[in-house]
């Protein structure tokens, strides 16, 4: 994408027709999201960009390649405006390999979960690795690592002087995912990320869920841009109105497009133009069975929104959210030649796709052999903790028997914890968990070797009856989270990936029911998606068998680490009170008998 004197002069002739295209996509019917039209036209493209639409008959060549579009429609490549593609546990290789198939072209994300693992080095490696894919990166310098308010341990801390140095590098685009509560709290590192942003004239996106009010008034005060974090469709309302781009998440366990959509099917329709897509965190599971953008596309259109408006929220809307609609978003001259090639716009099933010029995929798959770079070991060397005993799971209190009262977080959805209190028994000084009760032990242990950080609480919700289970990929931190319904099998979970270099596991009764190896950052792997998601399957099997009923038991424990969710969450730190912004003690009380 880079600009020089040489290369802008040969688009130019080529746009004039003076050299011949590349690639010509003849015979289709384009979608133009800019005018809203749907007509007759041939694309023509050199290199990697568009350079003319319509009658092209002036831009072929001996060796210009020629696709037939006949009966079809050109469609701009999809955009998935806020993304952590390293929750699917899949590298951005093998993601491309998951997504670009289905259309998916362009993400947005800030890659936070490589650098709260590995720092800007690990970061370089994962930027070097996207530019051989055909799915663009547009990234996001994160606001600041880690998110966790109170701080948690990570091995990089992203600083305002860092934001000063990689706000120069030309792959960043926007300080990414502004977390509400940090500026409320009026935090300096933030507040230092978004004004040097606004010396560098970058967008801010944001992450506000439930922001109303006088909150969001404040928040937008920061400048924040956009957001993709809506509980339901008022607070959609709320913030288009009050001037906010709004970007509807619907993603592996959080499914808001159909509540959300409710702003443009129910309260306007004018609203349609500034709103558009993310899917946030999605498992290969979904995306080789659902599609991923796509899926979001055809979701629409059967809430009642018509193709055309579905369509461009998109491409078009996502682009001119992230002001990057100068690159993508459109199939117009001097855009990057991202185009779908659809059966029709009501169906929306992709059947080809070009990215960056160049045909990359037919009929769901690939049509050419993408490898994964060879790894680093800054990549590969995160787990940097010493093996654990049983006894660093036994919660000990002040009395030898009696009953405990204490706060367990209960999750109510992947995005909801509330308070539950819970009578447990305490047997020589230890709080004992409770399966009758749906009571668990979790626990979060630090592994950048910083700090030997180890923190314990009581959960509900998982209805365990048995074993326990851990992974090493759990944002914002990436700490490892274990948790389990007694201390030697939490231990052997725990263990179990510090011996293996990271993953998710399933242990009951001192054996490994299930393991998906992340053997890269500890968070994602570089095998095929499908191998990936069968991993995924036969965990959540391992799952099912100690009791738990969650649609991806997994992921909600990965999800308690984040401390932007209400009420309660866990770090190395210890548990959170989301409210209050402070750790708390969830032993309330002591019984002695």
């Amino acid at each position: 994408m880079e600009k020089t004197v040489q290369n802008l002069k040969d688009l130019i002739r080529a746009g004039l027709g003076k050299v011949p295209a590349h690639l010509i996509v003849r015979n289709g019917n384009l979608v133009n999201v800019i005018t809203r039209e749907i007509y007759p036209a041939d694309v023509a493209v050199y290199k990697d960009t568009i350079v003319a639409i319509g009658d092209v008959c002036g831009y072929e060549g001996p060796q210009t390649e020629i696709i037939d579009a006949t009966g079809r429609y050109l469609v701009p490549g999809l955009i998935d405006g806020h993304l952590h593609s390293e929750c699917s546990k899949m590298s951005i290789t093998s993601f491309a390999k998951a997504v670009v198939p289905s259309g998916t072209t362009s993400i947005v994300s800030g890659l936070d979960e490589y650098i709260s693992v590995s720092g800007l080095e690990g970061l370089q490696e994962v930027l070097q690795e996207m530019k051989q894919s055909p799915l663009k990166v547009f990234w996001g310098a994160p606001f600041k690592t880690p998110y966790t308010f109170p701080v948690s341990t990570v091995a990089f801390n992203f600083t305002p002087e860092v934001h000063a140095k990689v706000q120069q590098w030309p792959e960043c685009f926007g300080v990414w995912e502004t977390v509400r509560e940090f500026i409320q709290e009026e935090d300096e590192d933030t507040l230092g990320a978004i004004a040097e942003a606004a010396r560098n004239r970058l967008p801010v996106f944001g992450c506000a869920p439930m922001a109303r009010g006088k909150e969001l008034n404040g928040y937008l005060c920061a400048g924040i841009r956009l957001d993709h974090e809506s509980y339901d469709h008022q607070e959609v309302v709320e913030k288009l109105r009050n001037g906010m781009y709004m970007i509807i998440r619907e993603s592996s366990v959080t499914h808001f497009l159909k509540e959300n959509m409710r702003s443009v099917t129910e309260v306007n329709p004018a609203f349609a133009r500034r709103v558009s897509f993310c899917t946030d965190d999605v498992t290969a599971t979904d995306v080789l069975t659902k599609g991923h953008v796509d899926h979001l596309v055809r979701l629409t259109i059967a809430e009642g929104v018509d193709p055309l408006t579905a369509i461009q929220m998109a491409t078009i809307n996502s682009a001119e959210a992230y002001r990057i609609d100068h690159l993508v978003g459109s199939i117009s001259p001097g855009k990057l030649a991202d185009i779908l090639i659809v059966d029709n716009p009501t169906n929306f099933k992709v059947e080809q796709v070009i990215s960056n010029g160049r045909p990359v995929a037919k009929n769901g798959r690939l049509s050419y052999e993408l490898k994964a770079p060879k790894r680093s070991a800054v990549l590969h060397a995160s787990m940097k903790r010493s093996q654990v005993t049983a006894e660093d799971f036994n919660y000990r209190v002040g009395i030898e028997q009696g009953t405990a009262k204490i706060l367990a977080m209960e999750v109510k959805g992947p995005f909801v914890r509330k308070r539950r209190d819970v009578l447990l028994q305490v047997k020589d000084g230890i709080v004992q968990p409770d399966c009758a009760q749906d009571v668990q032990m979790v626990s979060v242990l630090e592994r950048f070797g910083r700090n030997g950080n180890q923190s314990l609480a009581f959960c509900s919700g998982w209805n365990l009856q048995r074993g326990a289970m851990a992974s090493s990929a759990a944002p914002d931190d990436n700490n490892i989270i274990c948790m389990g319904t007694n201390a030697q099998d939490m231990a052997l979970a725990v263990n179990h990936l510090i011996l293996q270099g990271g993953g998710q596991v399933v242990v009951d009764d001192g054996e490994v029911l299930g393991f998906l190896s992340l053997p890269v950052g500890g968070i994602v792997s570089d095998l095929e998606p499908a191998e990936i998601a069968l991993r995924e399957e036969l965990l959540t099997a391992a799952a099912r068998k100690l009791g738990c009923e969650l649609p991806d038991p997994l992921m909600y424990m990965f999800f308690l680490p984040i401390t932007a969710i209400p009420d309660y969450a866990i770090t190395d730190a210890g548990p959170i009170d989301c409210i209050a912004l402070t750790t708390f003690d969830p032993v309330l009380e002591l019984h002695q008998s």
